[in-house]
């Protein structure tokens, strides 16, 4: 069979794939059935399963981890382990104070050296939040987008530091309060951010892309702070201006 007539027959098994990923039923860190569970479930070789999950793989829209199964999304980094010695410690406002001071130079690092293949696969994790509607869905894309972003920056101290963000970030309530922080309305603005940022990387622009990152996360962290308890507004307030970064 040619590659051409392999990728035609198994499409319509990865569209079935992303169609499950994309309606929220899938585990918090979005375990995918097995071959032989989504074999039976779409009536087709585990094969043809297999060819189709490596085909999502290319694309990195799934990962495997071996004798753990496959996974939506991007894998979280294994040094992001260290955030449970801290997770209560914290709280989801500080996080989000981290997150400005370190996700804009990734962002600027991944300008200069984010390669093609890689933004490619960027593209499509902003294209698959975008017609996510469950907030499972959503939260599972949207972290592999900035998951992708942080590996492909290249530094590996700075990994090491989102890692333990992105991991302290995955508490199940402050997943909840990210939830009530979003609508319809700010899903759309979310999506226009992450497009201007992945064109500041494409244009190879470090400045551009340090600022609308820094721009999109600020959007965020004022969300959130509407979603919190008055006085911890307040306190989110004092610590950390978004306008100065002071």
């Amino acid at each position: 069979m040619s590659s051409s007539s392999r990728n035609s027959s198994i499409e319509p098994i990865k569209q079935q794939v992303l169609a499950l990923i994309r309606s929220g039923s899938l585990a918090a860190d979005g375990k995918l059935p097995t071959e032989r569970v989504l074999a039976e479930q779409f009536d087709v070789s585990r094969r043809a399963v297999r060819q189709a999950l490596d085909s999502l793989e290319e694309q990195g829209l799934v990962w495997r981890k071996q004798g753990k199964g496959t996974f939506a999304g991007q894998p979280a980094d294994p040094t992001g382990d260290l955030a449970a010695r801290i997770a209560g410690e914290t709280d989801a406002l500080q996080v989000m104070e981290a997150r400005l001071c370190i996700e804009p130079e990734l962002a600027a690092l991944c300008a200069k050296r984010m390669q093609p293949d890689e933004l490619a696969r960027l593209r499509r994790l902003v294209q698959r939040q975008f017609e996510s509607s469950g907030p499972e869905a959503i939260e599972l894309w949207d972290g592999a987008f900035h998951r992708l972003i942080a590996q492909c920056a290249r530094n590996r101290p700075l990994l090491t530091a989102f890692a333990l963000l992105d991991k302290i970030r995955s508490n199940p309530e402050w997943i909840r309060i990210r939830a009530k922080a979003r609508s319809a309305p700010s899903l759309e603005v979310s999506h226009c951010e992450h497009v201007t940022i992945i064109e500041a990387i494409a244009a190879q622009n470090p400045e551009l892309a340090r600022t609308a990152m820094r721009d999109h996360l600020t959007t965020r962290f004022d969300a959130l702070r509407q979603e919190m308890d008055p006085a911890d507004a307040a306190w989110a307030s004092v610590l950390f201006d978004p306008d100065t970064g002071a």
